[in-house]
């Protein structure tokens, strides 16, 4: 993936989190033209999967259109298949084989399934980018600890070396210890991608108080600041889906984003 070509509103990836393939499609209609990704993760693979296995029979077809019709739009080159594959070696190995079949542009494992089960990841990606996801935003420094025996800084970066040994194309990881990464050439060959990144027009303190519970503040970053910082990939969710009434909707939200990274970007170059 060349960074440098990449139009600003392409460095966006949108977490498509909902629960029914209509209003997924709807939000692939209306962003499509607007971010470079679409994020798909556990909410909308399981919630496709208990559809198809509880519906009655007779909407099962109409479901099977949809869902198609929703890939058709999502297209092989926007999708991000969010799976987080964390299991021994063989199980994630036979697990990467399965999804390269559909041909996404990126999907991820977790570093902490070790170096062997990245290895074979990484064997059989195929086409598709492999990214490693290391510690999640919504882990603090003390559960961390608890998890991992370190805090962030130190082991975020100890899996970002992992990965580059073993092949992986990039990193996911919480934009303070992506501004650590890219102040070391060491981790330059890799793609790093953010979530925990939100605008300052998303942070009032409503907003704050609703997810305080799922990311971790002290690890975030506003969109130019990610960007300046030198991190080239952007997970946008909530201030896209449910910006402030004054900022309008979905696509109204995404543009502003994209401009604040064109600009960045600009504040870069100089």
């Amino acid at each position: 993936m060349n960074m440098e070509n990449m139009k600003p509103h392409e460095r966006i990836i949108f977490p498509l989190d909902v629960s029914n393939v209509e209003e997924a499609t709807k939000l692939v209609e209306q962003l499509a033209p607007h971010v470079g990704f679409f994020k798909i993760g556990f909410e909308a693979i399981y919630s496709a999967m208990a559809d198809l296995l509880l519906l009655p029979d007779k909407k099962i077809v109409h479901y099977l259109w949809q869902l198609r019709y929703l890939a058709e739009k999502i297209t092989a080159q926007k999708a991000f298949l969010d799976v987080k594959l964390n299991d021994i070696p063989n199980t994630v190995e036979k697990a990467v084989k399965a999804i390269v079949r559909l041909k996404p542009k990126m999907l991820n494992v977790h570093a902490s399934a070790g170096k062997e089960a990245i290895t074979r990841a990484f064997a059989n990606k195929g086409d598709s980018l492999l990214f490693g996801v290391t510690v999640l935003t919504s882990i603090d420094k003390d559960e961390c600890f608890s998890i991992f025996g370190d805090d962030p800084d130190c082991k975020v970066p100890d899996f970002a070396e992992m990965l580059v040994i073993k092949g992986a194309d990039g990193v996911i990881c919480a934009p303070k210890e992506g501004l650590l990464l890219r102040g070391d050439t060491y981790f330059d060959k890799l793609i790093v991608a953010c979530p925990n990144v939100r605008p300052e027009w998303a942070t009032t303190k409503k907003e704050r108080d609703r997810v305080k519970d799922d990311q971790n503040v002290e690890r975030q970053m506003t969109p130019s600041e990610a960007i300046e910082a030198g991190i080239d990939m952007l997970v946008i969710g909530r201030p896209i889906l449910n910006p402030p009434a004054e900022i309008g909707g979905p696509v109204e939200a995404a543009k502003k984003i994209a401009a604040e990274i064109e600009e960045a970007l600009k504040n870069k170059e100089e």
